[in-house]
């Protein structure tokens, strides 16, 4: 535990500190902006990928500059806030290559900063697909090493989803496999057509979950019940999905093939009149939190309870955690966004918040 309150109170290791670090080294991989259509082509920060050859190297930049495959539309109107993030990979089903990748990559640094974006909904183009995962036809070509780095960048961009500062929200109205579901989980909330399959099936392949499923999906619906999903490599539908705590909607599928979407979009719609800063703090309290409250798990586990003479030391994680919500509400207190909270309700009408 002492480890634990050390990450809280140790001057070599603030949570806030921690934070700051981790979005500073993301942006120092990602803060360059490259025109839609010629995005770098190597994962991992735009670093190359050892032992590719220079002919492979050309045929992917040509490719990268004839195609996109992500790209990013912000909503007008009464949906002014609302981002959406376009997955448009037709020919390869969204699969996780290096083009898709970097070009995700791109798209989701340029959020980090952007104080106007509310909400951010990540949404396939492609019919009937979310995301294939892996692209198995370009890891085939890689070696060891190389398959290794492009990996770690595969993780690595799925935390950068994980710490954006604004709610996420996953629109699955078809397949999310593999990396596609680890996409998914990364994003605070997802919505489901009932028609939608997904599952975490890398053991199928002689793999494992690589880019944060067996840790994140552990944590949403439970070890015992994560360890039998990836064990078995198991495919599950959306109302499945829903009951297990996987997703957080689940809609009968429409003509149009675009019914999750719709839900995520009415989500979004929810969300959007709220304080954002607020809402960006709450949602930092929550990841924060849990995250400490995990690792005291852990401690735990190996331990006797009747070792101790009382429970007091089962109440660090969740006091720690208080801590966390502490520093995350005294950033809200000085806001422009509180006063007018408050004016509003005191004044019965509905609130206009700036973000400020």
């Amino acid at each position: 535990m002492t480890t634990i309150l050390c990450r809280l109170t140790g001057p070599r290791c603030s949570l806030w500190r921690y934070g700051a670090v981790i979005k500073r080294e993301t942006h120092s991989r990602t803060s360059h902006v490259i025109p839609q259509g010629r995005a770098r082509l190597l994962a991992g920060g735009g670093r190359p990928l050892t032992g590719y050859s220079r002919a492979q190297s050309r045929r992917q930049h040509t490719e990268a500059a004839a195609a996109v495959e992500v790209d990013l539309k912000r909503l007008e109107g009464k949906d002014d806030g609302i981002v959406e993030v376009l997955m448009c990979r037709h020919k390869a089903r969204n699969a996780l290559g290096n083009v898709f990748v970097s070009q995700m990559r791109q798209v989701v640094s340029t959020l980090y900063n952007d104080s106007a974006v509310r909400v951010v909904i990540f949404r396939s183009l492609v019919p009937g697909v979310f995301c294939a995962g892996a692209d198995l036809k370009e890891r085939a070509l890689m070696n060891n090493s190389e398959s290794d780095l492009f990996v770690h960048g595969l993780r690595s961009l799925m935390t950068q989803i994980a710490l954006l500062p604004t709610p996420t929200i996953a629109a699955m109205d078809g397949v999310a496999l593999g990396g596609g579901l680890e996409l998914a989980l990364a994003c605070d909330l997802r919505a489901a057509a009932n028609s939608a399959q997904m599952g975490l099936i890398e053991t199928t392949r002689g793999l494992l979950p690589g880019a944060g499923g067996s840790q994140r999906l552990p944590r949403m619906i439970g070890v015992t019940l994560a360890k039998e999903l990836i064990f078995t490599g198991r495919r599950v539908g959306g109302q499945t999905a829903l009951e297990m705590g996987l997703i957080n909607r689940v809609v009968e599928q429409n003509q149009t093939g675009d019914a999750a979407y719709r839900e995520a979009l009415s989500l979004a719609r929810e969300i959007l009149p709220q304080a954002p800063i607020a809402v960006r703090m709450a949602k930092e309290a929550m990841n924060r939190g849990m995250e400490v409250h995990y690792e005291s798990l852990i401690f735990f586990k190996g331990l006797y309870i009747s070792e101790f003479s009382d429970c007091s030391l089962l109440q660090v994680d969740i006091g720690s955690a208080m801590a966390i919500e502490r520093m995350c509400y005294a950033r809200v207190i000085p806001t422009r966004d509180r006063q007018e909270g408050m004016a509003a309700f005191i004044q019965k009408r509905a609130p206009r918040y700036t973000g400020e």
